[in-house]
């Protein structure tokens, strides 16, 4: 749910949220200067993290943090903070707005977010927010914020495209067909031709030895503590179910539910002229209650909610100016106001639905507060047991068995473990890097102590100890010479068959002779067709005269002659292929006309590099 969310209020520029603003002078904090505004150190830190923090949600387990810790990745990071700068001046300077109705209807429309009764769940969206870092106030600035961004950055990215001539060239070269016969030259072919000596066989032993290693290799016993080992033992009473039911009543309450429409009249230029036509409106809808949204539809400057008959979905509050939500809040359902004017100009509002605030009542709601309590005392326990656990497994170094019969844990297995996690293994406990360094260590090698506690995830500690050694080894020469002496064959008889090869495309290329090919096949890239070495060649090939030839070694096969004798374009267009293609060049280009209106804004800006990030922050005198 959080990171549903987090990619809702992230916006494509915006690393640290909402800029705000204030008047600091060039000290040591200061990278950068936009606009007048400073760019400092700490939300240089911030910005880091937020993006570390997206990459470790995309990466999963093949997120690392090294990779990140680079002159580069800070550099681009600030480029990214200057470039937002620059461009939230301009949205400022554009005075871009966001309705409130379009802003409601985005916050309605996230995921997740809508309770059992199909009502959105006010309390579960600002407990995410607070999982988040964040108000509801704050999140609805950044959706106000990104909304606009997107009015900016939109209308100049619609404004790239790529001229019908380019993406036609591209496309024809993606769907250019070549006629091809293969010679192939199998390497099975030259396999009698081939003597493999025992001093061939030793020198491939002695030059590949990495590939004769055994590597080291572990039986252990270990014992795992989570917090399901323990949860059975959690137990909650009719008393500690009817204490928190009162002190959290709260939660099991629903606030009213007002739902609304309105009708917007811009406040134009001529404010009483717009007036005079509200209330000529407002009458309309006095006389005709029922055509609400008739009228909405026909006359609101509201684009967002007009077409949907004026109707703003249930209330979340805050999300409105106050003078309309203070209206919706006072009226009565099918109940019409009197012009309610706001920034945006006159609105005429009804309530079209109003469900009253009610609680659960104890009995529903029982068997959830029981598992909260149980849930609640596990985690208490499992800290008591962690604890036990720790000390035990380090006190009792000898044997895994006392810690086991303390917390009542069974002591398991595990075979052919190496230093390193095996994919084979998955997510099982003791497949863990940090543990399977503490089983590797000197000591427990030589004397056989158990491990100390690690965690391998949360509320999930494991301690082992090693029951069998074995230390790395090479595989003896008689015990892999056979082998050997097939893999040296094999790459034997492959040069006598490249050489082979080398020999019959020289000669078909100074004939041009089509002997001892096969038929002609048509390959393209929509349609391979064979061995995807030789079709690399093939496509690769000049082909500014024709017949062409090519030669590969096609591996495992021996080597290929290719002949090419056409080159043409596919009898029949593909016309939703070139449609995708131009929409995608077109989409390159406009990616590339962003980067270049950024630089624009910059400039305009007047960014300023007050501290490279390569040089040092001045010290405090």
């Amino acid at each position: 749910m959080q990171i549903i969310l987090a990619i809702l209020i992230v916006p494509s520029f915006a690393l640290v949220g909402i800029s705000g603003y204030k008047s600091f002078g060039d000290d040591a904090n200061t990278l950068a200067k936009v606009d007048g505004h400073p760019v400092t150190q700490q939300e240089l830190d911030n910005a880091q993290r937020n993006q570390l923090e997206n990459f470790r949600q995309r990466l999963g387990p093949q997120f690392d943090q090294k990779q990140f810790e680079t002159p580069e990745f800070k550099q681009n990071v600030l480029d990214t903070l200057i470039a937002e700068r620059a461009v939230n001046s301009e949205v400022r300077r554009a005075h871009l707005t966001v309705s409130d109705a379009t802003l409601q209807r985005l916050i309605l429309e996230i995921p997740g977010l809508v309770n059992d009764q199909g009502k959105f769940d006010v309390e579960r969206y600002k407990a995410v927010l607070a999982a988040q870092g964040m108000s509801p106030e704050m999140h609805q600035a950044r959706l106000r914020q990104d909304l606009s961004l997107q009015q900016l950055t939109g209308a100049i990215e619609l404004s790239g495209f790529a001229p019908r001539t380019v993406s036609k060239m591209i496309s024809d070269f993606g769907a250019q067909e070549r006629e091809v016969q293969e010679l192939m030259l199998p390497v099975a072919s030259f396999v009698p031709q081939v003597k493999v000596t025992d001093e061939m066989v030793k020198a491939f032993y002695d030059k590949n030895a990495k590939l004769f290693e055994v590597p080291e290799q572990a039986k252990i016993e270990y014992v795992v503590l989570n917090a399901a080992a323990i949860a059975d033992q959690a137990t909650a009473t009719d008393e500690e179910i009817a204490s928190f039911y009162k002190n959290n009543e709260k939660r099991y309450s629903e606030e009213e539910s007002r739902r609304a429409s309105h009708i917007l009249i811009k406040a134009g230029t001529d404010k009483a002229a717009s007036k005079a036509k509200a209330e000529a409106i407002l009458a309309e809808v006095r006389k005709n209650p029922g055509d609400f949204a008739k009228i909405a539809k026909a006359k609101s400057d509201d684009p967002g909610s007009a077409e949907q008959g004026g109707d703003l979905d249930v209330l979340v509050k805050g999300t409105f100016v106050k003078p309309v939500e203070d209206a919706i809040l006072s009226l009565k359902q099918g109940e019409i106001s009197n012009l309610v004017e706001s920034e945006f100009g006159w609105h005429i509002i009804t309530v079209t639905s109003l469900k009253p605030a009610h609680t659960k009542p104890l009995e529903e709601v029982k068997g959830e507060i029981a598992a909260e309590i149980k849930k609640q005392k596990a985690g208490k326990m499992y800290s008591e047991a962690a604890e036990t656990f720790t000390n035990t497994v380090y006190e009792q170094a000898d044997s895994l068995k006392p810690v086991a019969d303390k917390l009542k844990l069974k002591i398991e297995t595990a075979n052919g473990l190496s230093r390193n996690p095996s994919p084979a293994l998955g997510q099982a406990p003791f497949n863990n890097a940090k543990f399977l360094t503490a089983v590797f260590t000197d000591d427990a090698i030589k004397n056989k102590r158990n491990t100390e506690a690690v965690e391998v995830a949360p509320s999930t500690l494991i301690a082992g100890r090693i029951v069998e050694f074995k230390p790395a080894s090479k595989r003896p020469l008689a015990e892999v010479d056979a082998a050997i002496r097939q893999r040296v064959t094999m790459e034997e008889a492959l040069k006598l068959a490249h050489k082979a090869g080398e020999e019959k495309l020289a000669a078909g290329k100074k004939s041009g002779d089509a002997a001892g090919f096969g038929d002609a096949k048509v390959v393209s890239r929509a349609k391979p067709d064979f061995n995807p070495a030789a079709f690399q060649a093939v496509m690769r090939a000049d082909v500014s005269k024709l017949p062409a030839y090519v030669g590969v070694d096609v591996p495992g096969v021996g080597y290929g002659v290719y002949r090419i004798g056409k080159v043409q374009q596919p009898a029949t267009e593909d016309a939703a292929r070139r449609d995708m293609e131009a929409s995608q060049i077109g989409n390159m280009v406009a990616q590339q006309e962003m980067v270049g209106y950024v630089e624009v804004l910059k400039q305009k800006a007047k960014v300023k590099i007050v501290r490279p990030m390569n040089a040092a922050p001045a010290k405090a005198e």
